[in-house]
């Protein structure tokens, strides 16, 4: 006891060095990564999935919704200018059939005046003239018919 040192039997066992890994470590180590790092990285690896199953998912329906709507103000917009187009025909035919008729008194009066006035006089030029201008006015609507067919 003079000496101061004291020793431990169990404490030399322990303070043996050894070289070799342990069991536990040497497990861990030849596994690769434990148990709980693995279960993270699935974890997000599927949560990553998951977010880009879920905006592809979304974008589709926005993008479905989004052609309903354009579909639907087309259809809306192609049967305003059907009406549109419909009120403008009826319209022209309309006055074409009015000019028709006139076209046709005039006509009438014409051959009335001719076969009842001598070769020139003032009134039948002016029906001509007016006659002219009748037939002028129905080509033009003639040819707005035409434009809207």
């Amino acid at each position: 006891m003079g000496t101061g040192k004291k020793t431990n039997c169990n404490r030399g066992d322990d303070m043996e060095t050894n070289t070799e890994p342990s069991s536990a470590y040497q497990n861990r180590t030849s596994r690769g990564k434990s148990p709980s790092v693995m279960l993270v990285l699935l974890v997000w690896i599927l949560l990553i999935a998951a977010g880009i199953t879920g905006a592809y998912l979304y974008s589709n329906h926005v993008k479905q919704d989004m052609i309903r709507q354009l579909q639907a103000d087309t259809h809306k917009q192609m049967n305003e200018l059907k009406q549109s187009y419909e009120a403008k025909f009826t319209e022209l035919s309309g006055e074409v059939k009015e000019l028709e008729s006139k076209v046709q008194s005039f006509n009438e009066l014409l051959t009335f005046t001719k076969d009842n006035a001598s070769n020139k006089t003032d009134n039948s030029n002016k029906l001509y003239t007016q006659l002219n201008e009748v037939k002028k006015q129905l080509n033009e609507l003639q040819r707005k018919m035409d434009l809207l067919k």
